[in-house]
């Protein structure tokens, strides 16, 4: 009798006829999803291109920031943020018989510290007005005195660009009977906004010793791997103009891993076919004396 009724509650709940309000609310609904599925495929596009947008611009500001070639023609192209620039700003060009010079004057873009900006590229601007006048005044002295080659070159390089490191170096060739390189840089916090100096990154004075006993000691092993390489060391029997330590204010930079570099211009340790020379030194064995490690990890 029971089982009757549950069947018979069965059957009419299967004959209850559907309304057309309903028919209507599930066709709106299904519409509605379909136009919502369209709109996120529709997203989805677009986040694939604002995606390769954003690749090609990085690959633009990569460039911009890596050759100052590239930076000086795409100098007037906008970037979204504070993005750092080197842009040549003068260049003398001389070329006569026996006289050929070409010195660059860089410009930086794009620092925060428009006071430190400003003074550096005045810093540049005033050393190649020199450097051109003391090359042109030697040009005079030759020529009363009689005829030979001279030859000036001048330019930079950008050899650190981060989020938190700028380093900049500039170089001058001068040639003669023989030639000879010098560089000097210039690193720059953009964090903090401040011009780094070899003693700032350390509590005192006893990096000096710690880091050229690393330099000599990378000098034998490098000479130890090639004897062609030849350096100014006692320690490699050499009897003059031995290097013994690095000036308080040696030439620096900091690269794009955080490493500390020390620069070398031509004959200052080794003979001149040795080039510039270069030693990254080991973090490791700067580690206690650093103030911090806000620049060099």
């Amino acid at each position: 009798m029971f089982d009757k009724k549950i069947e018979q509650l069965k059957e009419d709940y299967k004959n209850i006829p559907i309304p057309k309000e309903l028919d209507s609310l599930i066709e709106q609904t299904l519409r509605e999803r379909r136009i919502e599925m369209r709109k996120q495929k529709s997203i989805r596009k677009a986040l694939t291109l604002l995606s390769s947008v954003a690749a090609l611009f990085v690959l633009v500001i990569a460039g911009v920031n890596t050759s100052f070639v590239i930076a000086d023609s795409l100098g007037n192209i906008p970037v979204i943020g504070s993005v750092v620039k080197v842009l040549t700003f003068r260049e003398y060009k001389i070329d006569q018989d026996h006289y050929q010079g070409n010195i660059v004057t860089p410009k930086i873009e794009g620092l925060e510290n428009e006071n430190l900006q400003n003074s550096l590229n005045e810093k540049y601007l005033k050393e190649n007005k020199k450097l051109y006048e003391e090359f042109m005044k030697e040009i005079e002295d030759l020529k009363e005195n009689g005829q030979g080659y001279l030859g000036v070159d001048s330019g930079y390089i950008v050899k650190t660009d981060t989020d938190e490191i700028f380093s900049i170096a500039r170089y001058k060739t001068n040639t003669a009977a023989s030639s000879s390189t010098e560089f000097t840089f210039d690193t720059i916090s953009k964090k903090d906004n401040i011009l780094i100096t070899l003693p700032s990154l350390f509590k005192d004075d006893k990096y000096i010793e710690i880091i050229s006993e690393n330099i000599k000691e990378q000098m034998i092993e490098n000479n130890k791997k090639d004897d062609s390489k030849i350096y100014w060391l006692e320690e490699l029997g050499n009897d003059l103009d031995n290097f013994e330590k690095i000036a308080p204010d040696q030439h620096f930079y900091i690269d794009e891993n955080s490493n500390l570099i020390i620069s070398f211009d031509e004959y200052e340790v080794a003979p001149g076919f040795m080039g510039v020379l270069e030693f990254t030194i080991p973090t490791k064995i700067l580690s206690d004396i650093l103030i911090s490690n806000d620049y060099i990890k």
